[in-house]
């Protein structure tokens, strides 16, 4: 089965193809199929787009990407499925998502986000203006199937296509390993891992960070930015990458992720909880969307609804290691068995298969 995968980003840099697509590859290739990425990002585009700045350099690498992207469209008969991941074009109605129904090749259409909900990025606000999210419901309608990653996603694609698969987010849980914590440290590391997009998140509960330092003892470790400061906590901040993600995530002693309850928000995955999960991390969340299903207060993790909770569950953690321990190896077990690459890309290829089964008898 050859496959050509629409996706928006470079390979291996973005969180939502990497913990998706890119991590089932290895798992569908043993079932015969053969992808080829073809992203909307071009190198040139990934070095300015991100940035609060340089709007001539990004309005010339976009055009360079559309230009890059209708290449990719004409070339979609040499498949024998399109698998589109969010989106073909990261601006603008589905022009290409039409063009490929049109040829009749099946679409496998993919999203982990509430993309439908109109959203301002930090570092674009003024490309937001243009990025027709309602153009997700068409998407939906053109594609011969649907993937999506909870149900309030599922919730809204059911309106505009009856195929509509739930596949979580998931975890190479041979890649990520449990590892053993040193349960004497004095100074324990509190952490979280984003972006510069979503560190807005992160600033929710700095003042829980500010009041947990007035009597506590900790380290505040935040990947994803190279800048990040609270005054009166010991804040260690550092660049996301790739090479280093698994070693930079397993230095961390408490995860958390916390989330705005809005409707955004509910569309999300749930990956930083999975990730610190995995690496048998004991996590506190938000219980905002997919959260509220993946822990279960006191059991594999903590939920946290306000600052007094987040703080409340802070100290029990930094009080005990064993309790760290215990919601740590319990996050783990949640992940191996409903959140892992290897219990549900053979799912993924189900829908594959289906797609292109329902296409042949059209």
């Amino acid at each position: 089965m050859k496959v050509l995968a629409i996706v928006p980003a470079v390979y291996d840099t973005s969180p939502g193809q990497r913990f998706r697509l890119e991590q089932w590859e290895t798992i569908l290739r043993k079932e015969g199929v053969k992808i080829t990425y073809a992203p909307f990002e071009t190198e040139r585009l990934r070095k300015v787009l991100y940035k609060p700045t340089h709007s001539v350099k990004k309005f010339f690498a976009i055009v360079e990407s559309f230009k890059k992207r209708l290449r990719d469209v004409q070339s979609v008969k040499e498949y024998d499925l399109v698998y589109v991941f969010r989106e073909a074009a990261i601006l603008g109605p589905p022009w290409f998502e039409r063009k490929i129904a049109r040829s009749g090749v099946p679409i496998v259409f993919d999203f982990d986000d509430a993309i439908f909900v109109p959203y301002k990025s930090p570092a674009n606000g003024y490309l937001s203006y243009l990025k027709f999210p309602h153009k997700t419901a068409e998407i939906c309608r053109l594609s011969t199937q649907v993937i999506v990653g909870n149900q309030y996603l599922a919730d809204y694609a059911i309106k505009f296509n009856k195929n509509v698969t739930i596949i979580p987010t998931t975890i190479d849980t041979e890649k990520y390993k449990v590892v053993k914590k040193n349960a004497d440290k004095q100074k324990p590391t509190i952490g979280w891992s984003g972006s510069f997009s979503t560190v807005q998140h992160l600033d929710t509960i700095r003042n829980v960070f500010r009041e947990l330092a007035k009597t506590e003892t900790f380290r505040l470790r935040v990947i994803g930015t190279s800048n990040y400061e609270i005054p009166g906590v010991e804040v260690e901040s550092m660049p996301w990458r790739s090479e280093t993600e698994i070693q930079d995530l397993s230095d961390i002693d408490i995860g958390v992720m916390p989330l705005p309850d809005d409707e955004w928000s509910k569309g999300k995955c749930g990956l930083k909880a999975l990730q610190y999960m995995a690496l048998g991390i004991p996590t506190i969340c938000s219980p905002v969307g997919v959260n509220s299903t993946i822990i279960q207060d006191g059991k594999n993790g903590f939920l946290a609804n306000n600052e007094d909770e987040w703080i409340e569950r802070l100290k029990k953690l930094l009080h005990s290691p064993e309790l760290r321990k215990n919601l740590g190896l319990a996050g783990r077990k949640t992940v191996e068995e409903n959140y892992s690459a290897k219990a549900q890309a053979p799912r993924v290829y189900k829908v594959f298969e289906s797609a292109l089964k329902s296409s042949s008898c059209e």
